[in-house]
C-alpha cells in the first residue's frame, strides 16, 4: 500500500505542539495539525505488509492500509467513507487514541511506525471541512424503542448504529450534556468539546432523542424503562474510583481526579459547578497518585490553573525508556511514557507510595511516602515525606457504581465487580438488557468502548428484528 519505496524514502514525521510557555495559557487544543500534503506523504510511508498487524492492533479493525493509500493518492473522500466504515468517530480516536495501530505497525521494529493516527485524524477533520459528515437517516422505521443508558462513547456508537437502522432511540444522560468522559473527563486541551457537540447533534438529525439529567436508578427507574423499550443498554462506564484508604485520607484537599478534572471541564464549558466545593491547584503544591493518563490529565490541568509545583507518584518501577522489539512486538510494549502534560512541569517518583497523609486545620499539608519492592511491599528505612496542599487520586476505576440502577437490576456481575455479558451476544443476565463498554469490560480506552458499543448494537438488532446487517 501507499508508495512501495515510501518507507525507504520518507521519514516519520512526529506530531507537532505549541510551545509550553503558550499551551499552559490556555485550555484550547495545543496540537499544530498537520498539512494535508504532509500527510500524503506520510501515507506513502505504508509498507505492503503480508500481514497487516496494525489490523490486529486497532480494536476497531480499521482497514489502516487501504486509507493510507487513499490519502496517498489524494482520495479523501473514498478515505473519509472506509474510515467510517469502521469507527463511528475518528475525529475522537484521532485525538486521544494512545495508537495501538501505530505500536503494532511493521516500521515500529525500526522506531519509525506509519503516522497512522495524525492520518486519521486529517482525514476526519477534512470530511468535516468538506461537509461530507452528514445524518444518516434511516429510510424504514422498524418500530421496536430501544434505551441506552450513558452517552460516552460505547453509548454514542451504540445509538448511532441502532438509529441508522431505524430503531427509535432515546439515550439516557445523567449529566447535562453528552459525551461520558469525552465531555466531562478528557480535559479541553486534549480534546475540544466542539469536537463532541458536533457528533452529538448530527446523531440529534438522524433521530436519536437525548434525554440529559436524566440519572437512570436515582431520578429515572429502571424497572419504567425495560416495561417502555425493547431492549436496555447498560452503557453507564466504570466509575466507582479506587481509593486509597489511609491514614488522613478524610482530610480536606484530598480528592479523586473526577472530582477535580469534571470542575475544569464544566469551567471552560460555561456550566455550573453545581452543588459541590470547588476545587483549584492555583498556589497549591499538588501531588497526583497514578501514572496513567488520568493522571497526566491531572498534570496538564493542575499546571493551567497555576500549580507551584507537581509531583506524580506511581508504585509501579520505573518502566524501560524502550522496548525489546523481538518480544513485545507487535503487542502494546510496556515503556516509559512521556506524555505533554508531564513535558509542561512535573517530577515523576516511580515504585513509590502513600502510606498517610498529615494536616493542619483539617486540610492537608503533607503525604507520607515509602519506596516499594517488587511485591508493592514497603521497603524499611525509604520514608519520606513531600509537602502538598492538594492531592488527586488518579488509581483508575475498580468497577461501575453498584448503587442504584445495578443493585435494582439485580444483573450478574463478573469477578471484578462489572456487569456480567460476553463478547458473543452483549446480553445480560437479565431479560432484554444488555452492557457494553466500560461498565462490561472495566476501564479501558476510548477505541476499545466505540468497538463494544458497535458490536452491541449489532446484538440487539439482531436481538430484536432476527437477523442484522450491522457490522461487528
Amino acid at each position: 500500500m501507499g508508495k512501495a519505496t515510501g518507507f525507504l524514502e520518507f521519514e516519520r514525521q512526529e506530531l507537532k505542539y505549541q510551545k509550553v510557555d503558550d499551551r499552559v495559557r490556555h485550555y484550547n487544543e495545543f496540537t499544530v495539525p498537520p498539512l494535508e500534503s504532509d500527510m500524503q506523504t506520510q501515507g506513502a510511508r505504508c509498507m505492503e505488509c503480508g500481514v497487516p498487524y496494525c489490523h490486529r492492533g486497532c480494536p476497531v479493525n480499521n482497514q489502516i492500509p487501504d486509507w493510507n493509500d487513499l490519502v496517498y493518492n489524494g482520495d479523501w473522500e473514498t478515505a473519509a467513507r472506509n474510515l467510517h466504515s469502521t469507527n463511528n468517530f475518528p475525529e475522537f480516536t484521532g485525538r486521544v487514541c494512545p495508537a495501538p495501530c501505530e505500536a503494532a505497525c511493521t516500521l515500529n521494529l525500526f522506531e519509525s511506525p506509519v503516522t497512522i493516527k495524525q492520518i486519521e485524524y486529517t482525514i476526519a477533520e477534512r470530511a468535516w471541512k468538506d461537509g461530507r459528515v452528514q445524518p444518516e437517516i434511516a429510510k424504514v422505521k422498524t418500530g421496536k424503542k430501544v434505551a441506552v443508558i450513558g452517552s460516552g462513547p460505547a453509548g454514542l456508537a451504540a445509538a448511532q448504529q441502532l438509529v441508522r437502522v431505524g430503531h427509535d432511540v432515546h439515550v439516557y444522560e445523567k449529566n447535562a450534556r453528552a459525551g461520558g468522559l469525552l465531555r466531562y473527563g478528557i480535559p479541553d486541551f486534549k480534546l475540544d468539546k466542539h469536537v463532541v457537540e458536533r457528533r452529538v447533534q448530527q446523531m440529534v438529525a438522524e433521530g436519536v432523542v437525548f434525554h440529559f439529567n436524566a440519572h437512570v436508578g436515582v431520578d429515572v427507574k429502571i424497572e419504567d424503562l425495560k416495561a417502555e423499550y425493547d431492549a436496555v443498554l447498560l452503557a453507564g462506564g466504570s466509575e466507582k474510583s479506587r481509593d486509597l484508604p489511609v491514614p488522613g485520607r478524610e482530610l480536606r484537599g484530598v480528592h479523586f481526579a473526577m472530582e477535580f478534572l469534571p470542575q475544569q471541564n464544566r469551567r471552560v464549558g460555561g456550566e455550573p459547578l453545581g452543588a459541590v466545593d470547588p476545587i483549584s491547584a492555583l498556589g497549591k503544591r499538588v501531588v497526583v497518585i497514578g501514572g496513567g493518563d488520568t493522571g497526566s490529565d491531572c498534570i496538564g490541568t493542575s499546571n493551567r490553573q497555576g500549580a507551584t509545583a507537581v509531583v506524580q507518584l506511581e508504585i509501579m518501577p520505573k518502566p524501560p525508556e524502550k522496548e525489546d522489539k523481538l518480544l513485545t512486538w507487535p503487542n502494546w510494549p510496556l515503556k516509559l511514557r512521556t506524555s505533554s502534560s508531564h513535558e509542561e512541569g512535573a517530577e515523576r517518583l516511580f515504585g513509590v507510595t502513600a502510606i498517610s497523609f498529615e494536616g493542619q486545620n483539617g486540610v492537608v499539608n503533607k503525604v507520607n511516602c515509602v519506596k516499594v519492592d517488587a511485591k508493592f511491599q514497603p521497603i524499611p528505612g525509604t520514608e519520606f515525606s513531600i509537602d502538598a496542599d492538594l492531592v488527586l487520586f488518579a488509581m483508575g476505576f475498580v468497577h461501575p457504581v453498584h448503587e442504584g440502577m445495578i443493585n435494582e437490576l439485580g444483573v450478574d456481575k463478573d469477578g471484578r465487580g462489572n456487569v456480567k455479558a460476553t463478547e458473543a451476544d452483549y446480553r445480560t443476565s437479565v431479560d432484554k438488557v444488555f452492557a457494553a463498554g466500560d461498565m462490561r469490560r472495566g476501564q479501558s480506552l476510548v477505541v476499545w468502548a466505540i468497538r463494544e458499543g458497535r458490536q452491541a448494537a449489532r446484538a440487539i438488532d439482531e436481538f430484536l428484528m432476527g437477523s442484522t446487517v450491522l457490522p461487528r
